[in-house]
C-alpha cells in the first residue's frame, strides 16, 4: 500500500470517528450517519489499497 493511500485512509477513518462520535454527544443523528460514512469510506479504502498489494499491483 503506499504510504499517502495509506494515509488518506487512516485519515477519513479519524475524521469519520470523530465526526460520529461529535455528533452523538450533539444529538445530531444526520451528522452521526455522515460520520459513520466516511469511516466506512476509510476502512474501504484501506481494503482496496491491501488486495491491491495482495495481487501484485
Amino acid at each position: 500500500m503506499s504510504t499517502t493511500e495509506k494515509m488518506k485512509a487512516k485519515a477519513e477513518q479519524l475524521l469519520g470517528k470523530a465526526v460520529q462520535k461529535t455528533a452523538h454527544a450533539m444529538g445530531n443523528k444526520t451528522n452521526e450517519a455522515k460520520g459513520a460514512a466516511l469511516h466506512a469510506r476509510g476502512k474501504a479504502r484501506e481494503a482496496k489499497e491491501r488486495g491491491k498489494d495482495y495481487l501484485g499491483h
